[in-house]
């Protein structure tokens, strides 16, 4: 009937493509520490860090959460399309960015330090998504 397995995982070649750019997003962007690529139904598929290393399944799990509520959250408020979501705290900023990949969606999780440059950052994710979301075939 179905084969959901293979439509859950992504292609090799594409999750490649995935570490390829997060590791140009942490190495061009100072005071990013930490970013993984996971699916949209919450597994990890890619991990990049510097320093602390979180358990990586729950991180993946709660962002594939979030992201659900805040898809709720704007179609209640009639906003289409978000692209990014931005959560600020006292000692540091996380970065949840969809990747609008055609077969394979997928969300970006960056962690940074308080005072990053958010515009770059901002900037470099939006190119990694449209990176991998053109390389999604």
């Amino acid at each position: 009937m179905f084969n959901f397995q293979e439509k859950r995982k992504a292609p090799e070649e594409l999750v490649q493509c995935a570490k390829r750019e997060i590791h140009d997003v942490i190495s061009n962007v100072r005071g990013i520490y930490y970013v993984m690529v996971c699916s949209t139904d919450g597994f990890e598929l890619a991990t990049i860090h510097k320093k602390d290393n979180y358990n990586n399944s729950k991180l993946a799990a709660v962002s594939s959460s979030i992201l659900a509520m805040v898809s709720a959250f704007t179609s209640e408020i009639h906003l289409t399309g978000c692209q990014s979501i931005t959560l600020d705290a006292e000692n540091g900023k996380a970065i949840l960015t969809a990747v609008p990949a055609p077969k394979h969606p997928m969300i970006i999780v960056a962690l940074t330090e308080k005072d990053i440059l958010l515009g770059q950052a901002l900037y470099a994710l939006k190119s990694a998504t449209q990176t991998i979301a053109a390389a999604d075939k």
